[in-house]
């Protein structure tokens, strides 16, 4: 069978961009397919600000730099807390696509994988929406009485490798891959917003003043504008300045006790008198893969977020005019199918620091397992580690890699190789490893 591109990636996120964008600009023709509407996935569908800092001695970052360098032309990126991951969602999705336009890589928006063909131990090529990538046999009339008769003919479209970047392996998940069991109950879910019209210096002259912890709470001014980021969770292991806030919202009823679980907001490159919130958690032990229980959690979280708004108005300076200006697309999902690779990484490999002959990357970000309950979710630090490029490698097919959340490692490692720097270093990894290959 004729081979049409050396890589397909399919799902256009964090990671899939970052392997996309690095196979276009390692020369191999590649094809990136996104059932969305734009690029980015958890980074502008997701609202995840920022990209947090995995530690000095990070590996495959060339996608990252050149990100942050095309962010910043556009004023879509600061450098806050000495962390260069500041940038804007929204800017993102235009810089994105300028991107994968400039190493030439062919995108697909509204497209996926509708069938796969495979070969024993290899993935032969995959059908794509026909209406998108066809053959079409049609009658034009231009009076528009007539009416148009097509024949879409069904469209293979063959590549050397494939890498499936889709989050949940959906594209793993058709071919019938093996998949680690899920022994842990799933780690909550949430759903970010952001609210705008907000008087940062208000709000933020009255935090410094009421936080002293510069841990929890810190404002920077970068080129004249505030930047701000402050937190509280209902686990009583650490004192929380605005801890008094949040239990007389609950006594008051404008916040439910469950809203209060996990709380954090920050600014926005590019978004004066804005602020994103890293909540509200939805506190249930909800599957990502059912529809039902993803349903369950928009809907609560949708509620909650109205709450959290008329808390923020009621409760804190700054917040006289602000109103809710974005809720995520999509759920940020902390963990759901995993993929069992060549190897299956785990937690005792992060923690010993074992070395590899191929990293995919190199990292010291903590091992971040969430839990529905009152003190019982996992921040453990750890020394350096490595995560092999074995590890996002499918077990099943030779020719088809997994990067992103749903890679080949064991519930707790995964918490800590789950964040948006390692998903860029694991496309980037996987796209070096196929031009190494081919050449």
């Amino acid at each position: 069978m004729n081979k049409d591109y050396d890589v397909i990636v399919i799902g256009g996120g964090t990671a899939g961009c970052s392997a996309a964008y690095m196979s276009g600009k390692l020369g191999l023709k590649t094809l990136l397919i996104e059932r969305g509407i734009h690029l980015g996935g958890t980074i502008t569908s997701g609202l995840v600000v920022p990209v947090m800092m995995s530690g000095n001695h990070q590996i495959n970052t060339d996608f990252y730099h050149i990100l942050i360098e095309e962010l910043k032309k556009v004023g879509g990126q600061v450098t806050y807390q000495g962390n260069s991951g500041w940038f804007n969602p929204e800017l993102m999705k235009i810089v994105l696509d300028k991107m994968m336009r400039d190493v030439g890589v062919e995108v697909r928006f509204n497209a996926e994988a509708k069938d796969v063909k495979v070969d024993s131990n290899n993935v032969l090529s995959i059908e794509v929406n026909k209406e998108i990538l066809s053959v079409y046999n049609e009658t034009v009339d231009t009076d528009n009485n007539t009416t148009v008769k097509y024949k879409p003919l069904s469209v293979y479209i063959g590549a050397k490798y494939f890498v499936d970047a889709t989050g949940n392996c959906d594209f793993s998940n058709k071919i019938n891959c093996k998949f680690l069991e899920m022994k842990s109950e799933y780690q909550p879910m949430s759903l970010r917003f952001i609210m705008s019209g907000v008087d940062l210096k208000a709000f933020s002259d009255w935090l410094l003043a009421l936080d002293k912890n510069r841990d929890v709470t810190t404002v920077e001014y970068i080129n004249q504008d505030i930047h701000l980021s402050t937190a509280y969770t209902w686990d009583t292991d650490k004192h929380w300045a605005l801890a008094p806030f949040f239990d007389k919202a609950v006594q008051d009823g404008v916040l439910k006790d469950t809203d209060r679980n996990y709380f954090q907001v920050f600014t926005v490159a590019g978004m004066p008198n804005s602020l994103a919130f890293n909540c509200p958690r939805i506190p249930e032990n909800l599957n990502p893969n059912l529809v039902k229980d993803s349903t369950k959690a928009l809907i609560e979280a949708r509620e909650a977020i109205l709450r959290l708004s008329i808390f923020c108005k009621k409760y804190f300076p700054g917040f006289g005019n602000a109103y809710i200006s974005n809720i995520a697309d999509c759920l940020g999902v902390r963990v759901s199918n995993r993929i069992k690779g060549k190897y299956i990484y785990t937690i005792d490999d992060l923690k010993s620091g074992k070395k590899f002959e191929n990293p995919a990357l190199i990292s010291n970000y903590p091992v971040d397992v969430h839990n529905k309950g009152k003190n019982s979710s996992t921040l453990e630090k750890t020394g350096e580690y490595q995560l092999p490029i074995e590890s996002l490698m499918s077990y099943d097919y030779d020719n088809l890699f997994i990067v992103g959340r749903g890679i080949s490692a064991d519930y707790m490692a995964q918490g800590a190789l789950r964040v948006q720097a390692s998903c860029f270093s694991m496309g980037e990894a996987v796209a070096k490893y196929i031009k190494k290959q081919l050449s």
